[in-house]
């Protein structure tokens, strides 16, 4: 029932709409101005920006679906450093987005098994992400996969300022 594969470019739209409706399912009810979400999609989960992504060398997808359906998506940006790591010897989990509806079927922990194999047998030592404070589930999930907090940061859509964690994975 499940198939997780590398994203192509042709996953770019599907990629673009589950980004929109997952950001939508876990921050919408932080924003109170409806424009700041939906301006944040247009940035963020243009398809064509996604399909450029898709592209580049540096950036790595995969797509989860559930009966043809796609339902999720990862993307490890390989060397992607950050201030709150000493070296540069880094790579980013930028996204885990998994559909509500199918969180239960641990589709989250089977894209981040395929991406944390991409991950080690890469030449980085560190693997960083940023993930909202408040988002319990989220972090518990990240320490549960040997994740530690390495720092912390804000993070400003709009008119609301974001609290997030910066949690590594060293080799």
């Amino acid at each position: 029932m499940i198939q997780i594969r590398r994203a192509s470019i042709d996953d770019a739209q599907h990629i673009a709409l589950l980004g929109r409706i997952t950001f939508t399912e876990t921050f919408s009810e932080y924003f109170r101005d409806p424009q700041d979400l939906f301006e944040y999609h247009e940035r963020t989960f243009d398809v064509s920006k996604i399909r450029v992504s898709l592209q580049k060398e540096n950036s790595h997808y995969w797509i989860a679906f559930w009966n043809k359906l796609p339902i999720g998506y990862a993307k490890l940006k390989i060397h992607s450093n950050t201030e709150s790591i000493e070296t540069e010897n880094t790579s980013q989990l930028q996204k885990i987005y998994v559909l509500k509806e199918f969180l239960d079927k641990k589709i989250g922990k089977q894209l981040m098994d395929v991406l944390m194999k991409s991950f080690t047998e890469s030449n980085k030592s560190h693997l960083w992400l940023s993930v909202l404070k408040s988002n319990t589930r989220a972090v518990q999930f990240y320490d549960r996969n040997g994740f530690k907090q390495a720092g912390e940061h804000e993070f400003r859509i709009g008119k609301e300022v974001f609290d997030f964690y910066i949690l590594c994975f060293e080799k």
